[in-house]
């Protein structure tokens, strides 16, 4: 058995590759998915699943790209209306990974179809639990409105706390805790900046975990939470109904130009994006340009500034 947990750090974002008998599963894949394919291919496995935990909306998962390069079937949630071919896993279903097998835990709070699968290992025993927003280290999902639907908050937070207590807390303490996100995500308020850990510990340390009522938690839950950033609720619309396959978008969108041609394009209505270090950008800049350096919180910035996902970008990069 091999559980590998693979983290982007500007997104703290995990993604979670399962391996067992020649058999593996991906867990919340990024949108650039040729490295689990190389993963795959260097341990001589066939990528069967693609397991989603929720339509996130902080980022654009790479689950139908995969799906199209491996064969790997898609597996949702309960609930979960796609524009594109999956599984519907009903609660309590069972998928076998080689010795394996990924049980389905429908844990609607953060969003309606948000789902948990719990690992267990070739004797039956269980092993982790890949929580995607239900849970996290210290903290647990905001209750999601990027795709808005007839639930409130308040309902979503009332639906996280019987999904907690009803399918999270009757495991137990030695199962490993696997999250979608770590600190310095938006899908979450305290955050640990640990990115897993046991059931055990977060049944002593995280609040959302404690003998509180439903009202309690609730109004905890849902006091102080900020708006979510303007892009979540187009993330999450292209993870539900699908999009362009991201070679296709690189090959179409990416070449080289002069400098004349990239102040002509501005002309026409093009933003220009500086991804330069500080230091080239402190030294001179194209006027009305956007500074987001490639080595900061790039991707969540880029989101947050740039709304129009049909806007013609000329990005201007460092050597």
């Amino acid at each position: 058995m091999k559980v590998e947990q693979l983290y982007t750090n500007c997104l703290a974002e995990a993604a979670y590759y399962i391996e067992s008998n020649g058999e593996a599963a991906i867990v919340d894949p990024l949108r650039e998915v040729q490295q689990y394919v190389d993963m795959a291919k260097n341990n001589n496995v066939k990528i069967k699943y693609i397991f989603e935990t929720h339509f996130h909306a902080d980022f654009v998962s790479g689950h139908v790209d995969l799906a199209k390069k491996t064969g790997a079937q898609i597996v949702f949630g309960p609930t979960a209306e796609t524009g594109f071919e999956i599984i519907r896993a009903s609660d309590g279903q069972e998928f076998s990974i080689g010795d394996l097998t990924l049980k389905v835990l429908h844990t609607p709070g953060h969003t309606p179809e948000s789902t948990t699968y719990l690992l267990k290992d070739m004797n039956g025993k269980d092993h982790c639990i890949f929580s995607g927003d239900t849970l996290f280290i210290g903290d647990v999902g905001r209750p999601d409105l990027a795709i808005k639907g007839a639930l409130t908050q308040e309902d979503l937070a009332g639906l996280l706390y019987d999904s907690l207590r009803d399918k999270i807390l009757p495991l137990a303490d030695d199962v490993i805790v696997y999250p979608a996100h770590g600190a310095g995500s938006a899908c979450g308020k305290n955050m640990s900046s640990e990115t897993y850990a046991t059931l055990g510990n977060q049944k002593k340390t995280n609040y959302a975990l404690q003998a509180l009522s439903k009202a309690e938690f609730v109004k905890e839950l849902t006091t102080g939470i900020l708006p979510p950033p303007a892009y979540f609720p187009q993330a999450a619309k292209l993870n539900k109904e699908g999009y362009h396959n991201v070679d296709d978008v690189v090959r179409q969108g990416s070449r080289s130009m002069s400098a004349q041609e990239a102040h002509e394009r501005q002309a026409k209505g093009a933003l220009i994006l500086d991804t330069r270090n500080k230091s080239g950008f402190h030294k001179g800049f194209v006027k009305g340009s956007i500074f987001i350096g490639i080595d900061g919180g790039f991707a969540p910035w880029v989101g947050t500034v740039i709304l129009n996902n049909e806007q013609e970008i000329v990005v201007l990069a460092d050597p």
